[in-house]
């Protein structure tokens, strides 16, 4: 595509993204791009658009020469996937925000993307309005790259504000969420994590050039947090947020998950609030960086889409700089993390499996200890996510293995064993 070139669409969905954006580009007409088609399911839905521009033929859209731009916004991860192979064959730029289909299918979207020599842009499958996408991309050397954290589910971070602030139960603002628009029509993907380690395996790959299934990444989300870990945290000045979060290790591999985490009240993320999401980025010289914005809702995901479109007038597309000019990094699970842990009967906690434990109540109702595990542990067992048993990390959870041995020797001083 030459700069500046009309941009003709053909759009595979019209929920509340697709809507969102077709609403934004009448708005930008300096963009010099139309929707000429539109994909959707089902045909009897009245739309805010006229009925000639639907169809539900999707190569209508796929085979017809004008249109040079597929704009995929649709949830089923396995038809998204389909499309978007058939329009790079059929030399067309894709803008996608399928989280689900990206994660699921990474290694097969970069070939396609090496064999055709066509963009295929997904900011919006991220962190909806933030630019994180484009700037691990342009302006983070990976070598540099000491850490990236983020909040990157605007629905669990509404249910969980509204847990803290309103003192609303799980259920009720779980409800408001999908009132509002910013749940998925499953919530299930957002409450249980699903949808934030999809994210995190798109994020992963541009910070990190990892390239790995979603399967392979450790993840839970907030279904099991009980109100009297609210308390807890309340009482320790502490916010509980989930974190999707990446470190660059001793070893030089890097340690990713998505879990429940203690945020201290000076912490960046204390601050994102209801359905917005937060990335902080830290590097060699740059040191921390905060980015911050709407995670969730139609136009903040479409202004993300919009953006896509507006770089593909440019032929921007992405160069996997941390994947094929370096040497990209390997996930490693050698390490251990601090972790909070609630539960009702001490019988269904492995006491045997923590390196130590700092910190136990047992004479409360709800019994809570704040202890040492091996990521493998979780990684290997479900315990700590059943029986009512609610695991949260603690505010700088991560500890390289080299340390673990420097802080066992420590912790005997100080019990004066050695």
């Amino acid at each position: 595509m030459e700069t500046h070139k009309k941009l003709t669409i053909g759009l595979f969905g019209f929920g509340v993204v697709g809507e969102g954006l077709y609403k934004v580009l009448q708005q930008t007409e300096s963009l010099n791009a139309s929707i000429k088609k539109v994909c959707i399911k089902h045909p009897g839905k009245s739309r805010n658009a006229p009925d000639a521009l639907f169809t539900t033929d999707k190569d209508v859209l796929l085979y017809d020469e004008e249109i040079n731009v597929i704009v995929e916004v649709i949830d089923d991860a396995d038809a998204a996937f389909e499309i978007v192979s058939i329009a790079l064959n059929n030399g067309k730029a894709v803008v996608s925000a399928s989280k689900k289909m990206i994660a699921e299918h990474l290694p097969e979207i970069l070939k396609l993307q090496q064999e055709t020599g066509l963009p295929f842009l997904c900011e919006s499958a991220a962190c909806a309005s933030i630019p994180v996408i484009r700037n691990l991309e342009e302006y983070y050397d990976n070598d540099l790259l000491h850490s990236i954290k983020a909040i990157v589910n605007g629905s669990t971070n509404f249910i969980l504000t509204k847990m803290f602030e309103e003192k609303l139960d799980f259920q009720s603002a779980l409800l408001l969420a999908k009132q509002l628009g910013f749940a998925e029509s499953n919530p299930k993907l957002d409450v249980e994590g699903y949808d934030a380690v999809n994210k995190w395996t798109i994020l992963l790959n541009h910070a990190y050039g990892i390239v790995e299934h979603p399967n392979n990444i450790l993840f839970t989300g907030i279904q099991n947090i009980q109100l009297s870990d609210a308390l807890v945290a309340k009482e320790k000045g502490l916010n509980i947020k989930l974190i999707a979060q990446a470190k660059k290790l001793k070893n030089g591999k890097v340690a990713a998950f998505v879990l429940p985490q203690f945020v201290t009240l000076g912490d960046p993320m204390s601050f994102v609030k209801n359905e917005y999401n937060g990335v902080v980025i830290e590097s060699g010289f740059a040191d921390k960086q905060f980015f911050y914005g709407k995670g969730a809702g139609s136009f903040p995901t479409a202004s993300a889409v919009l953006s896509d479109i507006s770089a593909l007038r440019y032929n921007y597309r992405y160069e996997y700089k941390k994947l094929y000019h370096h040497k990209p990094h390997e996930l490693t699970n050698e390490f251990y993390v601090k972790v909070y842990l609630s539960f009702d009967d001490w019988k269904y906690v492995p006491r045997e499996k923590f390196e130590w434990i700092e910190e136990w109540h047992a004479d409360a109702e709800r019994k809570y200890l704040i202890g040492v595990l091996p990521i493998q542990e979780l990684i290997n067992n479900t315990w700590w996510k059943e029986n009512q048993t609610s695991l949260i990390l603690t505010a700088d959870p991560i500890i390289d293995n080299l340390d673990i041995i420097h802080l066992k020797k420590r912790s005997l001083e100080l019990a004066g064993v050695i």
